[in-house]
């Protein structure tokens, strides 16, 4: 289930890089999620970075999440 209206910093994402990034939200109490976050490694919900295809980019779990990683990380990957 994806939210209506995206957090802030994910919805920031999406307008540091017009056309080029893709944001959601997902709701983490659905059991696809439950199963999601085991997966990648969180204890309850963390921001992933994904190809079109999938692949998992960059995570970062739980509380550690640092938004301006993320967006130095996108601009490395977007520039190659």
């Amino acid at each position: 289930m994806v939210c209506a209206k995206l957090k802030p910093a994910v919805s920031g994402l999406e307008q540091a890089f017009p056309g080029k990034v893709s944001a959601k939200n997902v709701d983490a109490s659905t059991p696809e999620a439950r199963q999601a976050i085991k997966d990648l490694g969180f204890r309850s919900h963390g921001l992933v970075v994904r190809a079109k295809d999938g692949r998992v980019l960059l995570k970062q779990p739980d509380h550690t999440v640092s938004v301006e990683a993320v967006k130095q990380a996108l601009s490395t990957m977007l520039s190659t």
